[in-house]
């Protein structure tokens, strides 16, 4: 995939202001994943999330790029929103780009001073975002948000999916909002349903990843639509 190909593709952080919800493919029956891909996106999706791990930043290893592909194969029109959950996420940036993503999230743990990472992200067509663990503050990435298009608050340790939420990482969207532009979106991962939704809606989040509460539910349009409120 080569880098005006990736910016021609609709980027919902970029064109779509209102509250987005982001299928999750870690929880999706990988022996049917094109099916289940199309399927989120007809049920509503906004875009799909790939969550990528290591075995060393996160006690977990996940997808490479060629799920990613076949991903973007089953549905080319659906943007890859990538989060790479690794220890050196730099070593990922193009194997994802050739391979159909949209958009790249690194850990600010992980790469604490991001520009020429960002910058590499950028030359290749894509936009980027940081991510920060539960137990990272808030002004850890005070640094990084002037240089990015996203800002994620994961809400469960990383590593797996269906975990419980916690909500204590909600206090941070304050500090977080002060220091953005207004077009940056702010997103959260982790233990999102529609249980914990509307507490994510009333702090402020623009965007919702969901693994579990829609690959998991039996109607996944209804589920969507739940998050969405």
């Amino acid at each position: 995939m080569t880098a005006s190909v990736a910016a021609a593709r609709r980027n919902p952080y970029l064109t779509d202001r209102r509250l987005l919800v982001e299928p999750s493919i870690l929880s999706a029956d990988f022996t049917r994943l094109g099916e289940e891909c199309r399927a989120a996106m007809d049920a509503g999706g906004d875009a799909l999330h790939v969550d990528v791990m290591d075995g060393h930043f996160v006690p977990n290893l996940s997808m490479g790029p060629a799920l990613c592909e076949a991903a973007h194969r089953a549905v080319p029109g659906a943007f890859l929103d990538v989060h790479l959950m690794c220890t050196d996420p730099g070593k990922w940036v193009e194997p994802f780009a050739k391979a159909g993503a949209g958009h790249i999230q690194f850990h600010v743990e992980a790469v604490p001073r991001p520009a020429a990472l960002v910058e590499r992200i950028r030359a290749l067509g894509m936009t980027a975002g940081v991510v920060l663990n539960p137990d990272t503050p808030a002004s850890a990435c005070v640094d990084a948000i002037p240089l990015v298009d996203t800002v994620m608050l994961m809400s469960v340790h990383p590593g797996y999916s269906g975990q419980r939420f916690i909500e204590g990482v909600l206090r941070k969207v304050p500090e977080l909002r002060a220091a953005m532009r207004p077009g940056q979106r702010l997103m959260i991962d982790g233990g999102v349903s529609p249980e914990t939704a509307p507490a994510c809606r009333a702090a402020g989040i623009d965007v919702l990843m969901s693994a579990s509460a829609v690959f998991g539910a039996p109607d996944y349009a209804a589920a969507i639509a739940a998050l969405r409120g």
